[in-house]
């Protein structure tokens, strides 16, 4: 499961950091200039009140969710205050900064981050206007420091909007890939299921004649619609149910047998590949287990197994039968790899595309797609006249995840 971090996030916790820092630069100002002031006592009332209101509300700037309207509003208000009680506090104008100082500015990121770049920008003309009448006068270092207060907050707030909108199409993006995945995933189970038995009634039907042939032109109408769903994606949703039949393959059945020879949620490959060997079809495997996760295991074998299936379909030896097929199961110290070979005449250029164009759909789905779902690769290779080679390759620390 991929973990999404907040991009604001980071900006909250600085937020937090830097108004308890602003706090104690402003009170050091103070205290450092208290005999200076014309009168202290107000202004230290206002900085008892603005401590305690920094260090309480900590909460409310730790995220957008938290921190309410209503919280910026009185925040703003409090810097705004400080700002004009300045005024009377130092009346004479000798100290220079207003009570609040650099403080103000923690507000005004607030509302930016909050609310993007107009509720910052409307933050710090708000605040802008309370230091124009302070001082009485739009003065050059003035109008600076408003300057700052706004271009900081309008570039921040701007940032957090193309956040915002960058998480939003992610989170679409993760949800159309696991979408995606799960239609391949019940492709790959029509395919290895319905489609095949539907394509063996065909074969039969037309065989046998009469109205068993009328019964195979049926099957094979539906398996050209169900493959037609397949390959646009219009698959049913997660869920639906499969006939027991259907759903009790070959494949699982053998996967029940694996798991006793296994510990906990593994299983021995061995087990699963060894059922599909036959007088055409030679299995050879080393001598101590293969040990995988069951979900890896069987989602391998069944990718061999549409292997086989395409090998007793579309190759056929100089007789006419199904064309001799080898399995080669290789551990590796970093990876579990199977091959499937076949003496057939080979797959034809351009084959394979059109194949994926008609919806026949065995190679991209029930091979490749499993195995890229399994973190591994599907490489084939085919001569003309000299079969076909099918190599698949699982790393094991990719099956050791199983699937999702």
């Amino acid at each position: 499961m991929a973990v999404r971090m907040s991009v604001e996030q980071p900006l909250w916790r600085a937020l937090a950091g830097y108004r308890v820092l602003a706090l104690g630069y402003a009170l050091a100002v103070y205290i450092w200039a208290f005999d200076r002031f014309s009168h202290p006592l107000p202004g230290a009332l206002y900085f008892a009140v603005l401590a305690a209101w920094t260090l309480s509300t900590l909460p409310k700037v730790s995220s957008a969710r938290r921190c309410t309207n209503g919280f910026l509003v009185i925040d703003l208000v409090l810097a705004i205050a400080g700002i004009l009680l300045s005024l009377y506090v130092d009346s004479d104008g000798s100290i220079g900064p207003t009570l609040p100082s650099i403080w103000v500015a923690g507000p005004v990121l607030a509302f930016a981050i909050k609310g993007g770049w107009r509720w910052g920008a409307v933050g710090a003309v708000l605040v802008g206007l309370a230091n124009i009448i302070e001082q009485g006068s739009v003065t050059r270092p003035t109008l600076h420091n408003v300057l700052l207060v706004c271009v900081a907050s309008v570039g921040i707030g701007y940032v957090v909007e193309v956040a915002r909108a960058s998480e939003r199409t992610l989170a679409r993006a993760l949800q159309l890939d696991a979408a995606i995945r799960e239609r391949e995933r019940l492709a790959r189970d029509i395919h290895d299921s319905v489609l095949q038995v539907l394509a063996m009634v065909q074969r039969r039907g037309t065989a046998l004649g009469g109205e068993a042939a009328e019964l195979g032109q049926l099957a094979g109408e539906q398996e050209l619609a169900l493959r037609t769903l397949v390959s646009s994606g219009l698959v049913p949703a997660p869920g639906t149910s499969r006939s027991t039949a259907a759903a009790d393959t070959p494949v699982d059945r053998y996967t029940r047998a694996a798991d006793d020879g296994a510990g906990p949620g593994e299983c021995d490959l061995r087990a699963l590949l060894s059922p599909h060997s036959g007088t055409r079809v030679t299995f050879a495997e080393p001598g101590a287990p293969v040990v995988l996760r069951a979900a890896a295991a069987r989602e391998l074998a069944a990718a061999v197994g549409a292997a086989l299936e395409n090998v007793r379909q579309h190759a056929k030896g100089p007789a006419g039968e199904s064309a001799q097929a080898w399995i080669l199961l290789e551990d590796e110290p970093d990876a579990v790899i199977v091959t499937v070979r076949d003496d057939g005449p080979g797959i034809p250029a351009g084959r394979l595309a059109d194949a994926e164009a008609e919806g026949r759909l065995g190679v991209a789905l029930s091979i490749r797609g499993r195995l890229r779902d399994l973190g591994g690769s599907a490489e084939l290779l085919s001569v003309p006249g000299q079969g076909t080679e099918v190599e698949l390759r699982v790393p094991k620390r990719a099956a050791e995840r199983g699937t999702s």
